[in-house]
């Protein structure tokens, strides 16, 4: 099993972080490695790999018989994720010995800056795993084929997901990605800081009152509570909860304008800017610097992804707990993305390795309260309530989020208009422009990016 893993920072758990200190994201990346790529039609599910031409005459992967194959999977679990889809892998290779997986982890920039390109030329893999907001994108750009096989294969429905999940894996009436997981936001504390100030580490504030109040009594002692990061990673990510609990949205419902720059949108980052305002959180804070801050008992509260449980769990030097993130507005809603199995185009396509990656895709699916010890929540709902599950406490904490938590819209091309809300964010926290300002200046660009992008992609 070959493994390819730069870690670039100690301090970011989470494997989508790479790109951001640079300026960069994934999508960017995405758009400059894929300019090259035909924007063929993605229709081709009666073929090999979605190949037109032979008939594809294999089944949905619901067990492999063929000959020995060895099959290329490409993923960006590089941070404690890593370890847990080596063990998977590793796991398959033995209980399969006629199927040998070759595993390649790269940073996310990575893997999307080299996919396309590799696609291209028929060097890609046979299967990997995206974010669900990266799908379609890839579908529109035909780096990815249809796997409608394989979710009849497992059996798999609607019903045993939650809505978001299951159509954020489908393009165009097509299924393109079987759901692997949901990771939310979630909300740290530092027991150690709380105990110190006189409030009760085990009462976590679940509501604006009670988090204000906390706040406000900490700074009373010279602690600065809540550190609010300008940057996507993690501070867009609670712009956006904060965004949905105030009854905003980042787009209209067909996805053709922007609306990050309602009266909801910016009463949300009025309040996010306001912890900056009075002093709960320093200003200009760098990226990642609140997570490590709060690893070293200098603020009380981080808002951050599920994925930093196991990073936490490795550590001693705090207590700390976890839970959902409070309720500010008047309703519940958190960030969130998914991991998804996708099957890529082949050049060459051979109907043997075709059908090994679907059973491998299969197979792993049905392996995800194993996958949740990466720190995660199975993407099924009949798993994430399982007493596998359950056992796993901080993981199992964050359950109750995916009854409301929110993804990014699965649109070809999001990523462009969602860099505008990051953008606007940035500004905003940092001081550069007000909340309505930044907000109205950037909701006007990414309204321009979705109308380019219909033009580009279709509806």
């Amino acid at each position: 099993m070959t493994t390819t893993t730069p870690l670039t920072s100690t301090a970011r758990v989470d494997p989508q972080l790479s790109a951001i200190a640079a300026g960069f994201s994934r999508r960017r990346f995405l758009v400059l490695g894929g300019a090259g790529l035909a924007l063929a039609a993605c229709g081709g599910g009666n073929s090999p790999a979605g190949q037109p031409g032979a008939p594809d005459t294999g089944s949905g992967g619901a067990d492999y018989t063929g000959p020995a194959v060895t099959l290329s999977f490409w993923n960006g679990f590089t941070g404690g994720d890593g370890d847990v889809i080596k063990k998977i892998v590793n796991e398959f290779n033995a209980a399969k010995p006629n199927v040998k997986v070759e595993m390649n982890i790269y940073q996310w920039a990575d893997f999307f800056t080299k996919l396309p390109a590799a696609v291209s030329t028929g060097k890609g893999p046979d299967v990997a795993c995206m974010h669900i907001d990266d799908i379609p994108t890839n579908a529109a750009r035909n780096v990815i084929v249809p796997i409608d096989q394989v979710a009849s294969a497992l059996g798999l429905q609607e019903s045993d997901f939650s809505p978001a999940v299951w159509q954020g894996g489908t393009y165009k009436g097509q299924r393109f990605g079987i759901p692997l997981d949901i990771h939310p936001l979630a909300m740290y504390w530092n027991k150690d800081v709380l105990d110190k100030a006189g409030i009760d580490a085990e009462k976590p504030p679940t509501n604006r009152s009670d988090y204000e109040s906390v706040l406000a009594e900490l700074k009373g002692k010279d602690t600065q509570g809540f550190w609010v990061s300008p940057f996507q990673f993690t501070g867009a990510f609670t712009y956006m909860s904060l965004l949905w609990q105030f009854g905003g949205d980042a787009f209209d419902a067909g996805v053709t304008k922007a609306t990050f720059d309602s009266p909801q949108a910016v009463e949300a980052l009025q309040w996010m800017v306001g912890m900056v305002d009075q002093g709960y959180s320093p200003k200009n804070v760098g990226q990642d610097a609140d997570y490590i801050a709060f690893k070293n008992s200098k603020n009380a509260f981080n808002w951050n992804g599920i994925w930093q449980i196991n990073d936490l769990k490795a550590q001693n030097k705090i207590n700390w707990g976890v839970g959902p993130v409070p309720q500010i507005g008047s309703q519940q809603g958190v960030w969130g993305n998914s991991h998804q199995f996708v099957q890529l185009r082949q050049t060459k396509p051979d109907q043997n390795k075709v059908d090994a990656t679907r059973y491998f895709i299969n197979w792993v699916s049905q392996k995800s309260a194993e996958w949740a010890t990466s720190g995660k929540i199975p993407a099924k709902k009949s798993v994430a309530e399982s007493p596998e599950f359950k056992a796993l406490k901080e993981e199992y904490s964050l359950a109750p989020e995916a009854a409301y938590v929110h993804f990014p819209p699965a649109v070809a091309g999001i990523g462009d208009a969602l860099t505008e809300l990051y953008n606007a964010v940035n500004s905003a926290v940092l001081g550069k422009a007000s909340p309505q300002q930044a907000l109205s200046d950037s909701a006007k660009r990414a309204t321009q990016i979705l109308q380019d992008n219909l033009k580009k992609y279709g509806a």
